[in-house]
């Protein structure tokens, strides 16, 4: 579990979020409270519907919620306007999302390249070129700079995209499903990917609701109904969760 001794580097208090469509209200989640500390690979789990997708996006600023608290580095996110907003997420959040979202017109090189175009801190050329490069290397697509993701496997666009989100050099990395449109065989090269970014000190927070990979995660939070049902860390091996059986069985 989390080290209470330690700032969170996210902390969600209270945190629901209520949708309307056509009149009629939709509640995605329910009074979250979630701490993420430094380091940590965390997976959040559960059935299609549950709410996961929504809470990742509240984590990374792309939504927000109807009530309750959203901090980043102790920072209220919600005392923050749009552009401020951004630029916390710019700098400090890194996304990768199962349908990839490359753009086909470009290079590799122009897709790993794009988010640090737009840093506030205005970044050289070659600091930009020198960044792509490390982070295509680390998830060995180097040699592919000069593709377009057309041209590429569904393996190989989804390491350009981690390649995409780590390139920033963020302290925290949002996953939703990598691997859902992976092969088995990719979808662990993905995972091992993850896993050597974690040892390597970034926060990995995983949307997944296959119990395969989120078992490869130190603490595991389940989600049904919009509600945290189990919080468990890669130690609670004696205890297996009901929701976890039910998705394993679906």
């Amino acid at each position: 579990m989390p080290d209470t001794d330690v700032s969170p580097i996210i902390q969600l208090n209270k945190v629901s979020k209520t949708f309307v469509s056509h009149d009629v209200e939709i509640e995605a989640l329910r009074n979250i409270d979630l701490r993420i500390d430094q380091g940590e690979y965390l997976t959040i789990n559960g059935p299609s519907g549950c709410g996961k997708s929504t809470l990742l996006s509240i984590i990374g600023l792309l939504d927000a919620p109807t009530s309750g608290q959203c901090f980043i580095n102790e920072v209220d996110t919600q005392r923050l306007d749009e552009n401020q907003q951004a630029e916390l997420r710019n700098l400090h959040i890194g996304f990768v999302f199962q349908s990839f979202n490359l753009i086909d017109e470009v290079s590799v090189f122009d897709n790993v390249a794009l988010p640090l175009t737009y840093r506030e801190d205005g970044l050289s050329k070659k600091v930009i070129h020198d960044k792509v490069t490390d982070a295509l290397s680390q998830v060995g697509m180097d040699h592919r700079k000069a593709h377009k993701p057309n041209q590429l496997s569904g393996g190989q666009q989804q390491r350009v995209a981690i390649a995409r989100a780590v390139a920033g050099d963020p302290s925290i990395l949002l996953v939703d499903e990598p691997t859902g449109n992976l092969d088995s065989k990719n979808g662990s090269a993905v995972m091992d990917i993850l896993a050597t970014l974690n040892e390597k000190g970034t926060t990995i927070c995983m949307v997944t609701h296959d119990p395969r990979y989120a078992s490869h995660a130190k603490r595991q939070v389940s989600l049904l109904d919009g509600r945290i049902v189990d919080n468990l860390t890669s130690f609670d091996s004696s205890y297996e969760s009901p929701l976890v059986s039910e998705i394993a069985n679906q």
